[in-house]
């Protein structure tokens, strides 16, 4: 979901770096009435870039990542995902790819646009209806693919802003390829089971972690 420097103009840079200051210092103030949220948000964007890191590979316009976007939002929670994404672009670029930093609000409303639909849509209401239950794998697998759906449509976005004209064909090529994550990381959501399971520190579990998450279902 990587947009490449030097496609997009600077001024659209600037509009795109003032919408996600916007928007991130909007969700940001929730912080202060939900402190465990700081600690989620920093494990969320530790998590992040470690997936980033063991997979990534160029396709097309942009390049093909192991987010683990569904597995984070479920066991950190919306507020902690969103945060985190935009915080672990950041790290990564100061620790790995400085060239990445041009196009850092770029590159975050890629992955926080979608998340915000998915959680005002299907999300929220799924969460809602937790209570002594599990996901079931088709839930799994529509969050996970309505999120994908939304990250390669912001890649289409910004490349029909950019100045340099990209073919539609290289774009389906990116797009297609998130297929494999559509696949893939609903098994790696299903894994990751509620930490309120655990049987020992149950208080740091709880800060950690989003107790009210589903139990995820085999």
């Amino acid at each position: 979901m990587h947009i490449e420097p030097g496609i997009i103009a600077q001024a659209k840079i600037v509009l795109a770096n003032a919408s996600a200051v916007g928007l991130v210092a909007y969700y940001a103030r929730d912080l202060l009435r939900q402190p465990a949220d700081i600690v989620r948000t920093l494990l969320a964007a530790l998590f992040f870039s470690l997936f980033m890191q063991s997979f990534h590979v160029n396709v097309g316009p942009s390049e093909l990542h192991f987010v683990g976007a569904m597995a984070i939002y479920l066991t950190l929670g919306f507020l902690p995902t969103l945060l985190g994404f935009a915080a672990g672009l950041l790290l990564q670029g100061l620790l790995f790819e400085p060239m990445d930093l041009p196009h850092l609000a770029v590159n975050s409303l890629s992955l926080i646009v979608p998340l915000i639909a998915v959680h005002y849509s299907a999300g929220r209401q799924l969460r809602a209806a937790l209570a002594g239950r599990v996901v079931s794998w088709g839930a799994i697998v529509k969050l996970d693919a309505m999120y994908y759906t939304g990250v390669t449509a912001m890649v289409g976005f910004w490349l029909l802003a950019a100045e340099v004209a990209t073919p539609l064909a290289a774009w389906a090529s990116f797009a297609s390829s998130y297929l494999l994550i559509v696949i893939c990381e609903p098994l790696f959501t299903a894994g990751c089971r509620s930490p309120s399971q655990a049987p020992r520190n149950k208080r740091l579990i709880a800060t950690c972690f989003d107790i009210q998450s589903l139990k995820l279902a085999n």
